[in-house]
């Protein structure tokens, strides 16, 4: 249906009381949105008397704020006590950081190695756990981790030329 005097005038009309583009579509009949809206782009209609939708408020109330989560100590393990015929030895205290294989992934701290032990898919998956100062793993797992880097030969002609030979 092609757009006729008295519907552009329909259509300038609806627009400036603040109606979407569908509604206007919908009370014109025979036409699409997207047809109103390219009509009314060509017509240069721009200003409207209302918006469509009502305003919102702009104010939203501040996030309470979070508190601040304490560093947790390290949990101390007794080590079963051997028994000896002679006097009582004390029984030692191991930090759960020095041994490696003891830390979850709820349990992992800031400044513990991140070396993964075990499968991750099984329950009796962990980290190492041990303390580290830089880096995200403890000395020994960092040797690992980080190889040197290697040196590369200087290539001759000779060797360009067994390379080139692949090639031919």
């Amino acid at each position: 249906m092609g757009w006729t005097d008295e519907r552009v005038e329909s259509l300038k009309k609806l627009w400036q009381d603040g109606l979407s583009a569908s509604q206007i579509a919908k009370q014109l009949g025979g036409v699409t949105r997207n047809a109103v809206i390219g009509k009314v782009h060509r017509l240069g209609l721009s200003g409207r008397a209302t918006p469509s939708k009502p305003a919102r408020p702009v104010f939203k109330a501040p996030r309470p704020a979070r508190p601040a989560a304490a560093p947790a100590a390290p949990r101390r393990i007794a080590e079963p006590a051997v028994a000896v015929a002679s006097a009582p030895a004390p029984t030692p205290v191991r930090y759960v950081d020095e041994a490696p294989g003891s830390a979850t992934v709820l349990t992992l701290g800031a400044h513990m190695c991140k070396w993964p032990i075990g499968d991750p898919s099984s329950d009796s998956f962990t980290f190492c756990g041990r303390r580290q100062d830089e880096g995200v793993y403890c000395l020994e797992h960092a040797r690992v981790a980080y190889q040197p880097v290697q040196t590369k030969k200087r290539s001759g002609a000779n060797e360009l030329a067994r390379s080139l030979r692949r090639y031919i």
